[in-house]
């Protein structure tokens, strides 16, 4: 099922029987969420985050006005209507990595009815992006991910699931990927023996080569031929026990079981593994632009917080082994 904003938005600018102020508005809407998926390349995830987030401001603005808000009264709105939807978010317990998202969108909408000569921007870039905290990747050590991996099907009933899980979080940890990008894998690009690397198409459209080690494929082989359903080429080859296609939410179970056998930290789930494979090439000896190629960053700098991660690991190992560490020496 694909994104589709238009019920949501309706309901928003609904008019009560009142003058219909808000169609050119939810029609203006509809259009730039069309220009965010076939233009920007957004993925659904990013779109139905960006929804959420006009929705509630469009209520928010409803309440304000008194009325279903049209272009025209976005057209008029100043920094202050805007601050004063990010204080009502705060006040609901909204985080800033939230309302910063929320003011991004906002921002996009802005530009793209300015570039359509229906608006122009200056309230909504005059409001200050909210701080979000600082934070880096949490990935697992390699004594840890290699427990995870010689038992990534603990607990399964079925040894058919057993090794479906395996065989995802090993295309998590061994190739990067990102759990959409695993279970989003039709069986036509199954990377079996004789395919050395996998073409995925990641976040905006963006293609990358991505090798595949032998233990990846053989996990991969298993797990076909466990498989008790049937599957076409096109389809997705991961899948739940009634043969549908496979909800990341069993893969996040998954890890949740391995967290509770092996002792690993809140922070070890699905995601995490694809964080080990950066840190742990980048310690080895990785140039950072090939591990920004690995994982389909479209920016450096995206790929750069794995730096701070690796200089953490290397200061805690000098303050373990270093015999001049301690203060007291």
């Amino acid at each position: 099922m694909t994104f589709a904003p238009a019920a949501a938005i309706d309901e928003a600018l609904a008019s009560d029987g009142e003058l219909p102020l808000g169609h050119d508005l939810a029609d203006a809407i509809k259009t730039w969420f069309g220009h965010l998926r076939h233009e920007r390349g957004l993925s659904d995830a990013t779109l139905e985050a960006y929804e959420r987030d006009l929705r509630q401001f469009l209520v928010h603005l409803r309440h304000r006005l008194g009325h279903p808000p049209c272009v025209a009264d976005l057209a008029r709105l100043d920094a202050r209507a805007f601050r004063a939807f990010l204080a009502a978010r705060r006040r609901a317990g909204v985080g800033s990595r939230s309302l910063a998202r929320a003011l991004s969108a906002l921002r996009m909408l802005y530009r793209w009815l300015d570039r359509q000569e229906l608006i122009d921007t200056r309230g909504v870039m005059q409001v200050t992006m909210p701080k979000v905290p600082h934070s880096v990747p949490k990935p697992l050590t390699v004594a840890k991910a290699a427990a995870v991996m010689d038992s990534g099907g603990a607990g399964a009933e079925l040894d058919w699931v057993s090794a479906r899980d395996t065989a995802v979080l090993l295309l998590l940890y061994g190739c990067g990927l990102r759990i959409s990008e695993a279970l989003g894998l039709a069986v036509k690009d199954a990377p079996l023996a004789g395919r050395d690397a996998l073409r995925i198409h990641g976040k905006g459209g963006k293609e990358r080569l991505v090798p595949v080690l032998p233990i990846v494929q053989q996990a991969v082989a298993r797990y076909l031929e466990l498989l008790p359903h049937p599957l076409e080429r096109d389809e997705p080859m991961f899948r739940g026990v009634k043969g549908g296609p496979l909800s990341p939410r069993l893969i996040q179970l998954a890890m949740e079981r391995l967290r509770a056998g092996l002792g690993l930290p809140d922070t070890a789930t699905p995601h995490a593994l694809r964080h080990s494979f950066a840190t742990h090439l980048l310690s080895a000896g990785a140039d950072l632009r090939q591990i920004q190629e690995l994982l389909g960053h479209a920016s450096l700098s995206t790929t750069q917080v794995y730096t701070e991660v690796d200089r953490d690991r290397l200061l805690q190992a000098y303050d373990a082994a270093h015999p001049r560490a301690s203060p007291s020496d």
